[in-house]
């Protein structure tokens, strides 16, 4: 099997050398990640320049794109075969509720659902400095599982663990994409030279306490899996907009 493993914290992160140690009983696994901080990038390509490639090693290259780039780029033209199985982080920092929808660390695991592979996002839910260790071990266990039994239609699963020691985990909960208030504000500042210019900040995220939820999941302690499809057709709109009989 042939496991593309990628991340949007970069070349330099962490988990990539543990993921790459515990996925190797698996098949081969190769490394493609940017070569720097790509968070937040949501599925962005980059298509207005040409980008690079750098191999450090055999197997493990980064480029100065996107995590979606890394992921297009492995399964057109920069590996010798396609990727069967995609593992994307392990993140540093949560990726639950709606921010799924900005993260770089999702979007690369979307884009390996979308050319054909079992796909899995990975994320941690701390930004302090930890021991992947534990985690990484659980995500090979996970994979494997994922791989042997397989899942209906294409398989993506979005992955939160808690910040505490692994003895403390208390178990493994199958979930749902939680929700939460945003205080993201725009900060106005100003330059040495009198110019304005702006950060998107905030307050922390103020999550929906809601059972079954990926939230309250890492909130009581445990992994949350979330099985995500790629159809975000709101089935009940349709067929209530079908009786509107619109005309143009």
């Amino acid at each position: 099997m042939m496991i593309l493993v990628t991340n949007d914290d970069g070349i330099h992160a962490p988990a990539l050398l543990r993921l790459r140690e515990d996925l190797a009983p698996l098949g081969r696994v190769v490394v493609v990640a940017p070569d720097r901080d790509q968070s937040a990038t949501s599925h962005s390509l980059t298509l207005h320049r040409p980008f690079r490639i750098h191999r450090h090693e055999e197997d493990v290259y980064s480029i100065d794109g996107t995590p979606t780039d890394c992921v297009v780029t492995a399964f057109y033209g920069l590996l010798d075969r396609r990727p069967e199985l995609v593992i994307s982080g392990i993140n540093h920092g949560p990726n639950m509720g709606e921010d799924v929808f900005y993260s770089g660390t999702v979007a690369a695991a979307i884009e390996g659902t979308i050319q054909g592979a079992v796909a899995i996002a990975v994320s941690l839910s701390t930004r302090e400095s930890t021991d992947f260790a534990e985690p990484s071990r659980f995500v090979a266990r996970l994979a494997k599982t994922v791989v042997e039994r397989g899942l209906i239609r294409h398989p993506l699963l979005n992955v939160n663990l808690p910040h505490r020691a692994w003895s403390e985990v208390k178990g493994v909960q199958i979930t749902r994409l939680g929700s939460r208030t945003y205080r993201d504000t725009l900060v106005r500042k100003v330059d040495p030279r009198g110019r304005d210019y702006y950060w998107i900040g905030g307050e922390d995220a103020v999550w929906e306490g809601r059972a079954g939820t990926d939230f309250q999941a890492v909130h009581d302690g445990y992994v949350s899996i979330t099985p995500m499809r790629l159809d975000l057709t709101d089935d009940a709109a349709l067929q209530q907009m079908a009786a509107w009989k619109l005309e143009p």
